[in-house]
């Protein structure tokens, strides 16, 4: 065991520390990477939000070919999503329709930014369409305000 002289001191007690140079160097580093990374992070949210809607248009599409599989036809756009979650009482009403819905929760989701889907059948790109309108809620648009439609999704 070290015996604490006088001598052994300084090295026993491990008196090691960083100059104002080291400290300055891990400073502009640390600053280096937070330019760098924070714009980037900050762009994540919106990102995220198209990403999710099209997942949810993904799996919307999965519960309509269920119903017309049920079914033999897709709703109306009158019946729209609705009539995923709840047996339509208008147009063509659906004989087979599945106890309990075609959607988990037994509700109509919303998009990310709380607009209803717009759903229309028959669809001018197939048997449907199947969008979310973006950031701003209206047709059309730019970037975050840019459409997610089923019809362009892989």
């Amino acid at each position: 065991m070290m015996e604490l002289r006088p001598e052994n001191k300084r090295t026993w007690l491990g008196e090691h520390g960083f100059t104002l140079i080291e400290l300055m160097v891990v400073m502009v580093i640390l600053g280096i990477l937070a330019g760098l990374i924070v714009p980037r992070i900050m762009d994540r949210p919106e990102e995220a939000r198209r990403t999710k809607a099209a997942v949810q248009i993904q799996s919307i599409e999965q519960a309509l070919k269920l119903y017309k599989l049920d079914n033999g036809k897709y709703p109306t756009t009158e019946q729209g999503l609705r009539a995923l979650v709840e047996p339509p009482a208008t147009g063509n009403l659906a004989k087979k329709w599945r106890t309990g819905g075609y959607l988990e929760k037994g509700v109509t989701p919303k998009d990310p930014w709380d607009n209803d889907f717009v759903y229309i059948s028959p669809g001018l790109h197939g048997d449907y369409d199947l969008s979310s309108y973006g950031a701003d809620g209206q047709a059309g648009g730019e970037g975050k305000d840019a459409d997610i439609n089923s019809w362009e999704l892989q």
